[in-house]
């Protein structure tokens, strides 16, 4: 089976796969240097297929690996398209762009697209795995999870998707902490999947949400695990880029741009990107940093 999905142009799929790291923690099927990506998705009705995405005609190609019913196709689509940010406007931020040395590659490129999972739920979970961990730890712990509590492509023992709220839910802190390895991050991944599937914390919701970006930081930090930079990591995510994702990289960059290499705290790179307005956090993070 076959998808044809159209992108606002400009439109690249290596920009979107190499927008942040996503695309290498699984369920994701990435392999370097390749211009497909895969996805194992599981409908909500329970089965689950493979997908595989390429770049056609200002759009994209999906192959679906496995039986699927018509209802079925239009959630897969709507996935695909939230996850590729198929329909995002950035017109307003290639103008802004233009005359800024930094960022006049942006349109040429067709950047600005972040990859995202098919649910908040996984973006926030991965987005907590990211905290005080290497990178090869996140891909570590995310493909763990995955692994031990995800369902399987029917007759496949290596390729599973990615675990629903109640499969986590129904788990302890304790097999969390031996089987994934996921350390301090156990009980903040359960009991956020206990919230999402009780229905007391709706998640997805928060997709299509029109708060005021304050508000919208505000509910996302209350989460229990996710800090500030967590937190605008996934307001980046929602397409909201009222913040800015700074750790200590950030800093650095920052002053050796801007500062002459000379200490500076956060306050400093929020001034730095403030004339942005509410494309301040996609201005910074596709700066180009090149020079340092």
């Amino acid at each position: 089976m076959n998808l044809q999905l159209p992108a606002r142009p400009p439109f690249s799929l290596n920009s979107v796969i190499n927008s942040h790291g996503w695309a290498r923690l699984a369920p994701f099927l990435y392999v370097e240097g390749k211009d497909n990506l895969g996805y194992i998705y599981r409908n909500k009705n329970g089965r689950v297929v493979k997908l595989n995405i390429i770049e056609h005609d200002n759009g994209v190609s999906v192959d679906i690996h496995g039986k699927v019913e018509q209802h079925e196709l239009v959630e897969i689509t709507a996935a695909v398209k939230w996850m590729l940010a198929l329909n995002n406007d950035f017109s307003e931020f290639y103008r802004l762009t233009k005359n800024e040395p930094k960022l006049n590659h942006v349109e040429e490129k067709a950047q600005g697209r972040l990859l995202r999972s098919p649910t908040l739920f996984e973006d926030t979970i991965k987005t907590i795995l990211t905290t005080n961990t290497s990178w090869t730890g996140t891909i570590r712990m995310t493909e763990a999870l995955v692994n031990h509590f995800g369902e399987p492509i029917p007759g496949s023992t290596t390729e599973f998707s990615f675990p629903t709220p109640e499969r986590i839910s129904t788990s302890d802190e304790q097999t969390l902490r031996e089987n994934t390895r996921l350390g301090y991050r156990a009980p903040y991944i359960l009991n956020l999947a206990r919230e999402v599937a009780s229905g007391t914390l709706d998640l997805e919701a928060l997709k299509t949400s029109e708060l005021p970006g304050d508000q919208l930081h505000k509910q996302l930090i209350s989460i229990k695990g996710v800090g500030s930079y967590a937190a605008a990591n996934l307001m980046m995510l929602l397409g909201r880029y009222d913040y800015l994702t700074i750790d200590s990289w950030a800093i650095k960059m920052v002053s050796q741009d801007f500062f002459d290499g000379d200490p500076i705290n956060p306050k400093d790179v929020e001034r730095i990107f403030e004339p942005w307005g509410k494309w301040k956090g996609l201005a910074y993070w596709l700066w180009d940093w090149s020079d340092n």
